[in-house]
């Protein structure tokens, strides 16, 4: 006799890469030495962004996330105030006690991995709801409107 049951299975998209794959790509992104110094910049960015993103983006962005990113991601509250794409790169230096310029370095290579994860539709509608600045930082041209 079987037993049915009365929930529906509740399952989660499969991610497009795995933790392991996405820490190898910032590795490969970054030039960095080890794995463990492209976890650091993953947890620093990814931690940064989950402060700043927010609504349908940030919840799909997540679930397109390795689960380790999607907790990384949600786990931060967004910031009351948006930082520009300069003012997330300065504030995430602060945090991590590095230069500006690693700091953008590091910024650079781990959004790269995470537009590949969100894709164009996603990415241009995440840039969309970001304040100006953060277009460079996914690797995208940062287009302006004319007045």
């Amino acid at each position: 006799m079987s037993v049915i049951s009365e929930r529906p299975e509740v399952s989660r998209p499969l991610p497009a890469m795995t933790f392991q794959q996405m820490l190898e790509k910032v590795r490969y992104e970054g030039a960095y030495p080890t794995r463990e110094r492209a976890e650091e910049a993953v947890r620093l960015v990814i931690g940064g962004l989950g402060r700043q993103l927010t609504g349908e983006e940030r919840v799909e962005l997540a679930a397109r996330m390795p689960v380790e990113a999607a907790l990384i991601l949600t786990a931060q509250i967004p910031a009351t105030e948006p930082l520009t794409g300069w003012g997330f790169v300065k504030d995430l230096a602060t945090r991590a006690g590095a230069s500006p310029a690693t700091t953008r370095w590091d910024t650079g290579a781990v959004l790269a991995a995470v537009a590949d994860l969100a894709g164009p539709g996603l990415l241009t509608r995440m840039l969309a709801q970001l304040p100006s600045g953060y277009a460079l930082l996914f690797g995208r041209a940062e287009l302006i409107q004319a007045a």
